[in-house]
């Protein structure tokens, strides 16, 4: 028998999951953590959707489709349907691979609020304080909570663990998250909290493998590009500012989210759209950003390959709106040492590295035209010159195995 940890991102219409070994032994000792290499990864895609079959696509460690078929018809209600996706997941484990033994689930949970800062084990009483955060990220947190729920009620036994994207950024200074409201508002947990976490501490690990120990710990910023995106800044590898705050939406222009709006576009649109909270939210998750400008796609591959004039401005405002937090990000800093760029866009869409980067030279940021063309999916690459001040780097980033390691150092 194998020991194995299983990993879940819980959305609201899919389940990412991973399952990683667990070296005998492995637990508190760091030295033994899981392999980086999942034995299985892959997703359950279509869940609760109108008219789309809920499918179950599980690819090997080397990458090879094992499986990709439909389920049978889940009950009605979201909680039942996360436990029925699940469930088949089980099910298959258990049919195409009998020496596995899950020891532990990792969930990656969006908020922990100003309470957690590091991983936790679940009980009922830390999921009722989840539930509390509901209203601070209500497209993310009902439906981790729902898988949480799920493996509960098909694994009562098994320990499960929360990873939380607002952790990595707790190590901010007050004056960071911070918002210029009343005291009795701000006092309501209305601040920034900051996001992508997960993705940044696997990030800061990593980066002595690439800089060096000395180089790791200088002034950084990271760049985290695609769907949902943004920058985090950092120094002595721990975070110093980010682009998003109080929710998802701050900062950059992303595929369907608005980024960083004056306030006074809401009231505008409450007032002369007779707009409610619903319908903001509807216009500034789902229909802006790219997908807004464009009126394309929000998949910057689409519009890369796209000779329309909208899909060119979408990603010339997405670019233009990173090389304004990256000075923003810079100045929080006192100055810049390393750029880094990971996530879908970050780690594959070399066009865009070069736009961003084009109009940063001002700070010291000269880029390998070659090493960035021939870098997008090669994993870690260096794109700077050797002359140049700034270096710049891809990284792919690996939030599950993140989640295994942290659940691993629980089970110890």
């Amino acid at each position: 028998m194998r020991d194995a940890i299983l990993v879940l991102n819980a959305g609201s219409s899919s389940i990412k999951f991973a399952i990683f070994e667990l070296p005998a032994g492995a637990g508190a000792d760091t030295s033994r953590m899981p392999s980086r290499q999942p034995l299985f990864s892959g997703q359950i895609d279509g869940i609760g959707a109108d008219g789309v079959s809920t499918r179950l696509k599980v690819r090997d460690a080397a990458g090879k489709t094992m499986t990709d078929q439909p389920l049978d018809a889940a009950p009605a209600d979201g909680a039942g349907q996360h436990r029925h996706a699940l469930d088949c997941l089980l099910g298959w484990l258990d049919a195409n691979d009998e020496g596995i033994r899950m020891r532990a689930v990792g969930h990656r949970v969006v908020h922990g609020g100003e309470k957690y800062a590091r991983p936790i084990h679940l009980d009922a009483a830390i999921c009722k304080e989840l539930a509390e955060l509901i209203p601070l990220a209500p497209l993310h947190q009902p439906h981790n909570l729902s898988a949480i729920h799920a493996v509960s009620a098909l694994l009562p036994k098994l320990p499960q663990v929360a990873c939380f994207d607002t952790a990595f950024h707790c190590t901010q200074p007050a004056i960071a998250r911070q918002f210029a409201l009343p005291r009795a508002i701000t006092a309501m947990g209305v601040r920034r909290y900051g996001f992508h976490g997960i993705s940044y501490e696997y990030i800061a690990a990593t980066l002595p493998e690439l800089l060096g120990t000395e180089a790791a710990e200088g002034r950084i910023i990271v760049a985290h590009l695609g769907n949902g995106a943004s920058m985090c800044a950092m120094r002595e590898r721990r975070s110093v500012a980010t682009t998003m705050g109080f929710s998802s939406l701050d900062g950059l222009v992303m595929g369907t989210r608005s980024g960083n709006l004056d306030p006074g576009v809401l009231l505008y649109l409450m007032d002369n759209l007779s707009m409610d909270s619903q319908a903001l939210a509807r216009l500034l998750y789902r229909e802006s950003g790219l997908l807004g400008v464009s009126g394309i796609s929000q998949d910057m591959r689409t519009l890369l390959a796209s000779p329309r004039p909208e899909a060119q401005e979408a990603i010339e405002l997405f670019c233009y709106r990173v090389r304004r937090e990256i000075g923003s990000l810079s100045a929080a800093l006192g100055g810049l040492d390393a750029l880094v760029f990971t996530g879908g866009i970050g780690e594959h869409a070399a066009p865009v590295r070069e736009k961003i980067c084009a109009e940063m030279r001002w700070l010291g940021v000269a880029m390998d035209a070659e090493a960035n063309a021939t870098a997008s999916g090669a994993g870690n690459v260096r794109l700077s010159r050797p002359d140049a001040a700034v270096q710049v780097l891809v990284m792919p980033t690996n939030e599950e195995w993140m989640i295994a390691r942290h659940t691993a150092g629980m089970l110890g």
